[in-house]
């Protein structure tokens, strides 16, 4: 919007607090900040809610994979013949066998429900290499006698790097009294933290051979996880293969997995973008009120303009382009707010939670450990262009009252 040197000279005029306009000056003012925190809470909510959808993405994923081939029965007896035909699947990147069953896990009597997967040597290092916060994984190999326990896990069962845990599995000996239970003692040799609560409370590894022992499993695996070069295309890539299987095996991709939990979030996701809208448009409002009581304020400046020459359109732009500034500066404001609280947002929740004395974070209802955070930057566009284009709409109707006075009327009563 090009203007002339004396439609920026009022427009700038306009923007500034003159004599006896301070009311005019504050509302405008208010109208800016409540533009900027509208801008504010849709960036910090919408980073947030990525963040907690890619969190809970890139945990889920890095345990069980893109998708998991699941035997008939739990069992997979040609595991190995469906792994090298996963590997020559084009897309796949990894098929790793697995052996996973729910079983029960005591030490000093307490009993916790617990999740036994056992895996190759170097899938257990691959998995929790960089999440160990206690022990060491050189003395989980096969037939040394040594798991790893999820951190909560540990801090349910009291247990610590040496101690000695019980695992109950229900598939023991068959006698003349029934099937009796096994009990395995294993030494604790490393403590790790995925970061999402469920799974440290209840996460058990091992390796394969070794749940392949106390399972009674022979041979046998429960399924094989897989990863594909993109997630997002999985069931295209793996169609090829579960034409193979037939019916021996099934392939469940994440999405069927956690269907629920990601359409939830994307449910939620939705709702809050249309919800927080609506704080900018309360912003938007605002401008148009301070629009209004600027042109009633000026109604015999702008007589005197349109006498001296000036035009309908120089009058609508001066007057959109105050309110589209305004718009800007809260634009502008509100999107480096967003960012500077999404730096220090974990701080930010440990200050509340310090003051009010109140676990805002608890990672057994939310799942993650800590506050996560993505800004997604087309989402911030968005929500920039949404403001400004909200803030110039507010303009148009007190631009056009503006050009519509008539000077002749206005200067004969005045």
């Amino acid at each position: 919007m090009l203007l002339s040197t004396y439609e920026r000279m009022i427009a700038r005029r306009y923007l500034l607090p003159g004599k006896g306009e301070a009311f005019i000056f504050l509302v405008a003012s208010i109208s800016l900040v409540a533009v900027m925190l509208g801008v504010a809470a849709l960036v910090i909510v919408m980073s947030v809610m990525n963040g907690f959808r890619a969190e809970l993405f890139d945990k889920i994923v890095g345990l069980n994979g893109h998708a998991v081939v699941q035997g008939v029965g739990g069992r997979l007896p040609d595991w190995r013949d469906i792994v090298a035909e996963a590997r020559r699947t084009p897309g796949v990147t990894s098929a790793v066998p697995m052996v996973e069953q729910p079983l029960a896990a005591t030490y000093n009597g307490r009993a916790e429900a617990v999740l036994v997967r056992g895996l190759g040597t170097a899938d257990v290092r691959r998995m929790i290499g960089g999440k160990l916060i206690m022990g060491s994984l050189s003395g989980i190999r096969p037939g040394n006698g040594q798991i790893a326990l999820g951190s909560r896990l540990a801090e349910a069962l009291g247990a610590q790097v040496g101690s000695e845990v019980s695992l109950f599995s229900p598939q023991g000996q068959t006698t003349p009294f029934g099937t009796v239970p096994r009990i395995v003692s294993y030494k604790v040799g490393a403590i790790f933290e995925i970061g999402l609560y469920d799974y440290d409370k209840a996460y058990v590894l091992m390796p394969i051979e070794d749940a392949q022992t106390l399972l009674l499993l022979g041979d046998n695996v429960g399924m094989i996880e897989l990863q594909t070069v993109d997630a997002d295309k999985v069931g295209p890539i793996l169609a090829p293969l579960a034409d193979k299987l037939g019916g021996n095996a099934v392939i469940a991709d994440w999405r069927s997995m956690n269907a629920q939990l990601f359409q939830a979030l994307e449910v939620e996701r939705v709702a809050m973008f249309t919800v927080l809208s609506i704080i900018i448009l309360v912003a938007v409002f605002n401008i148009l009120s301070s629009l209004i009581m600027l042109v009633r304020a000026k109604t015999r400046d702008i007589a005197i303009l349109r006498t001296m020459g000036a035009t309908r359109g120089g009058l609508m732009r001066i007057f959109m382009v105050v309110g589209t500034t305004i718009g800007a500066l809260g634009t502008l404001a509100g999107l480096v707010l967003g960012f500077i609280f999404l730096f220090y947002r974990q701080a930010v929740v440990n200050l509340v939670q310090l003051i009010t004395g109140q676990n805002l974070w608890d990672p057994s209802i939310r799942y993650l450990t800590e506050l996560p955070s993505k800004t997604d930057p087309v989402e911030i566009i968005i929500i920039a262009l949404m403001a400004l284009v909200f803030s110039f709409l507010a303009t148009l109707y007190p631009a056009w009252k503006a050009a519509s006075t008539d000077p002749v009327q206005v200067l004969r009563y005045e």
